[in-house]
């Protein structure tokens, strides 16, 4: 039973993250030959304050962006 994980920062929609179930699934069982009924997909979503990428978080990093864009 193939089990897949998806990490990612909260926010999609619900339909994105219902074709990414459906693709990853496609993609699993084209790769390996599991049968549809035994691929699991987990997707784990994480506040955009609880990722951080070379000591800042993303939220940090967008508040930053957006802050360049209404300056700019």
């Amino acid at each position: 039973m193939p089990l897949v994980e998806v990490t990612m920062i909260e926010g999609r929609s619900a339909e994105q993250k219902s074709a990414l179930i459906m693709q990853v699934t496609d993609a699993v069982e084209r790769a390996i030959g599991a049968p549809r009924n035994a691929i699991r997909v987990a997707i784990r979503e994480l506040p955009a304050e609880h990722w951080a990428i070379g000591g800042v978080s993303i939220a940090e990093i967008r508040a930053k962006d957006s802050g360049k864009k209404s300056t700019q």
